[in-house]
């Protein structure tokens, strides 16, 4: 197990919420993501001034990063990728192909900040050790830190052990969440994915995927949570996460959808 990463005492605290989106079903596997950068812009133009929280259970989708997208492999990629029931789109931040579906979690945050570059790497760890407490909350021995051979690796993913496999055989770590951030001037988004449940067709779409693109890793990286703690699932992790974000006031969910279309 990898020592877990410290975050810094400015985010230290978890993050406060002040509005949240309406959860509901995924737009779709591009739209979701263009409307993180939908609201992104809206923050930057002063249209959403409260720090805003969108959560949504996505689509089957592959998401690719801008260096996967000028590979030689790329459309084998692509083609693994609908093979296997996922969309494949190319996200505007940066790392490795990451699969996630509706036994995962999306989690936006949207931020309008004058200097948002600052702290940019505190809240990778900040939010990572966030997620890993709710995780742990649940029952799930969670930390924070990169693990060797994993899928779209990152310093500040989050990662959990497994109990012993059949015989006593040893199981190493599996991933259980990546995040990316995007800045532009006043406002910064900071977007994860979170595998919750059912594993199995990540696992199996990432195997082709990688394979497509020449890429090394370690299939036995990819899993979820009830890999450690058979039977939790998305809404109990939700709730979790909602809770840990410890809002200020219990104010209404906000109907972005019609306040910030999608594009």
């Amino acid at each position: 197990m990898l020592e877990m990463v410290q975050p810094s005492a400015r985010h230290a605290a978890p993050p406060v919420v002040l509005q949240w989106t309406r959860q509901g079903p995924s737009l779709g596997p591009a739209e979701d993501l263009d409307y993180g950068i939908t609201l992104l812009r809206a923050a930057q133009n002063g249209l959403i001034t409260s720090p805003m929280v969108r959560l949504y259970r996505p689509a089957p989708t592959v998401a690719f990063g801008q260096r996967d997208a000028r590979l030689s492999g790329f459309a084998r990629a692509q083609q693994a990728c609908r093979a296997h029931g996922f969309a494949p789109v190319v996200r505007r931040a940066g790392g490795r192909a990451a699969a996630y579906h509706a036994g995962s979690v999306v989690v936006d945050h949207i931020q309008r900040d004058q200097d948002a570059m600052q702290g940019f790497q505190d809240r990778f760890a900040g939010f990572g050790e966030m997620f890993a407490q709710v995780f742990r909350s649940a029952g799930v021995p969670a930390a924070v830190g990169e693990i060797p051979g994993e899928y779209c690796p990152g310093e500040y993913s989050v990662h959990t052990s497994l109990p012993p496999g059949p015989g006593g055989a040893e199981r190493g770590p599996v991933k259980l969440a990546g995040t990316a951030q995007r800045v532009v001037k006043g406002a910064w988004l900071f977007s994860s994915s979170i595998v919750v449940e059912d594993p199995a067709p990540i696992r199996a779409v990432l195997v082709d995927v990688y394979e497509a693109l020449g890429l090394d890793w370690d299939p036995a990286t990819a899993g979820a949570a009830t890999d450690a703690v058979p039977g939790l699932d998305v809404e109990t992790f939700a709730a979790g996460l909602r809770a840990a974000y410890q809002p200020v006031e219990d104010r209404p969910w906000a109907d972005l959808l019609e306040a910030v279309p999608p594009r």
